[in-house]
């Protein structure tokens, strides 16, 4: 069943057909994985302080949207994430701790932003740990 999710996934960005009808679609950790080995760039929404704690996944970009009280400047954000998603047709994954952030960055990139495909890691980082992903340093964070 697993790989037949994983399978759906990545045809879905190899299709290039949207992932959702305005939906954020939420991934496991090996369906994470195999859209990252197909160049799907992943965003870490979380706070340098996260970052620099855990670690991040290798090869994530790390673009905090929320600080640590919650406030945020979803302009700015935008700014920096374009930089590594310019085009709203592309594929994206986002991830932070527990999945509840990705949820609401990911509504936001597909309704108001146009981003067709958004992907999120279910339970987040806290699974991804569980099933025994690995994270790294976050070298500059």
């Amino acid at each position: 069943m697993k790989m037949g999710l994983q399978a759906a996934a990545l045809a879905w960005v190899m299709a290039g057909v949207p992932a959702y009808g305005g939906e954020l679609v939420g991934i496991t950790p090996d369906e994470l994985e195999a859209l990252k080995a197909q160049g799907v760039p992943v965003v870490d929404v979380r706070t340098p302080e996260e970052w620099r704690k855990t670690g991040v996944i290798a090869g994530s970009k790390p673009i905090m949207f929320f600080d640590s009280k919650g406030s945020y400047d979803a302009a700015a954000w935008m700014q920096q994430f374009k930089a590594v998603a310019p085009n709203a047709g592309q594929p994206v994954v986002l991830v932070c701790r527990s999945g509840n952030r990705t949820a609401t960055v990911g509504k936001m990139l597909a309704g108001e932003q146009g981003y067709q495909k958004v992907y999120h890691l279910e339970k987040g980082l806290q699974v991804w740990t569980a099933e025994g992903h690995e994270l790294a340093p976050c070298g500059g964070c």
